[in-house]
């Protein structure tokens, strides 16, 4: 059993008791926070896509962290030319951890 749901942008596929890394949010670590633009949720046997969100779906979920990824270095540079340009960035992350996923009627999802 799995929901696909909406955070900062990107469309991640979230598991019970799952670790998924996002995008930074401000919220302090151990907050509980819920996902509300779910786009679907998937049991053995039957499958909620919604249009564009599923209403009243909810995924609940616990700042476990935040931090920042390896740098990655943007080096651009043509020969001959006497030019080189360098630059670094790090991006910033949260990792949440998935507690629940509640389908239409607010009934709890239990994850396989």
């Amino acid at each position: 059993m799995y929901a696909v749901f909406i955070s900062g942008g990107k469309q991640y596929k979230a598991i019970k008791n799952q670790v998924i890394r996002l995008e930074k949010l401000n919220c302090p670590i151990g907050k509980t926070i819920n996902f509300n633009k779910i786009l679907m949720i998937s049991e053995k046997d039957s499958t909620i896509v919604g249009t564009p969100f599923i209403s009243g779906g909810i995924i609940k979920a616990n700042i476990q962290n935040h931090g920042r990824l390896k740098k990655i270095k943007i080096i651009k540079f043509n020969r001959r030319k006497h030019y080189k340009k360098q630059q670094g960035h790090r991006q910033y992350f949260t990792d949440v951890k998935i507690l629940d996923i509640y389908n239409i009627q607010g009934d709890i999802i239990h994850g396989a």
